[in-house]
């Protein structure tokens, strides 16, 4: 049995100890994952599965048509069933958090309000959608924070809905009513976002493993021979792409506890961000940047990461950093 959507073959033992059917078929289809335990702990949507279904539904629904469920493709390839609620050109979705209870989005409401237009695709995002008030290496001010996934499948999913309807073009309008109050309890304005939520989604759905790592993921990393272990889904790409022959696993922000139990030489692979700032919490400290990011574009920043790493491979000498880019380019790795 193997997981869609990570490719993790997941072992026989677990699922044996796995006694509800029902919920294993979940982790068949990609939307649940299995623990070493036999517990299904089930996946969420993401903010960018929302919006996209929201933006869908309000397109499906502009000639009278009621709308409550719509087919989406997600970023992962999986093909979901996301429940919505459209009428008359306008349309609200719910995001689903599954079995995340530490995600602050959850419950949140999209609304998307579509207009014909004589052609093309227009994508407006309103109240409640941060945006970025700096520029970055990615984003510049003043620009939604949309990422490119969730762009995309928003875009795909309104492109579907046009087919549908045989409309040549449509402005569809997206907002999140609750958008600034739910941001405060977020990251954002640590990265440059501000007034709203973002709108994500690598792979469209919401992970529950930094909540059940201890019980999962320490498992996967224990039994390894050699892992390489890594912090999310791009790393995830990279780290299969570089090192074909070896077992990745998937840590979210927990690698301490994720070192600890590993044996023998261990990789550690991914995007700089939550790595360097593992090895080094106070990596920024008087450099004048706010992210890791912003910094890593800085001609400052090479030197620092290099000092960090040494002093990691003396701190962890069985532990083998790699540094990626958001192209897989290796930027970094131990001496």
């Amino acid at each position: 049995m193997r997981d869609p959507v990570t490719g993790f073959a997941y072992p026989v033992a677990w699922v044996e100890r796995c006694t509800d059917p029902a919920q294993l078929q979940l982790a068949v289809q990609g939307l649940a994952v299995l623990t070493s335990s036999g517990t299904v702990l089930r996946r969420g949507f993401s903010t960018g599965t929302t919006a996209a279904a929201a933006c869908k539904a309000a397109v499906l629904s502009l000639f009278g048509k009621n709308i409550s469920l719509i087919s989406l493709c997600l970023p992962c390839g999986l093909v979901v069933s996301v429940p919505a609620d459209g009428h008359a050109g306008k349309a609200s979705c719910t995001k689903y958090a599954g079995d995340y209870p530490s995600d602050v989005t959850a419950g949140v409401v999209m609304v998307a309000e579509a207009t014909p237009l004589p052609e093309g695709i227009l994508l407006e995002a309103g109240v409640g959608i941060g945006r970025f008030v700096r520029n970055t290496p990615r984003y510049r001010n003043n620009e939604p924070a949309i990422s490119v996934p969730a762009s995309e499948n928003i875009l795909q999913a309104i492109r579907e809905a046009l087919d549908a309807t045989g409309l040549a073009g449509v402005l569809v309008k997206l907002s999140v009513p609750r958008g600034a109050e739910v941001a405060r309890n977020t990251l954002n304005s640590r990265v440059g976002v501000e007034g709203g939520i973002s709108i994500l989604g690598t792979t469209g759905l919401v992970e529950p493993w930094d909540d059940h790592l201890e019980e999962s993921v320490c498992g996967r990393v224990a039994s390894a021979m050699n892992p390489v272990i890594t912090t999310g889904r791009i790393g995830l790409r990279y780290a299969r792409l570089l090192y074909p022959d070896h077992e990745v696993i998937l840590v979210g922000g927990k690698i301490g506890e994720a070192l600890d139990a590993a044996h023998g030489a261990v990789i550690l692979c991914g995007l700089p961000a939550l790595i360097l700032r593992h090895i080094n919490p106070h990596i920024l400290d008087g450099t004048g940047f706010a992210t890791v990011e912003e910094f890593a574009a800085s001609p400052l920043f090479r030197p620092v990461m290099l000092e960090t790493l040494a002093w990691f491979r003396n701190e962890r000498p069985a532990v083998h950093v790699v540094l990626v880019d958001r192209s897989g380019a290796v930027i970094g790795e131990s001496p």
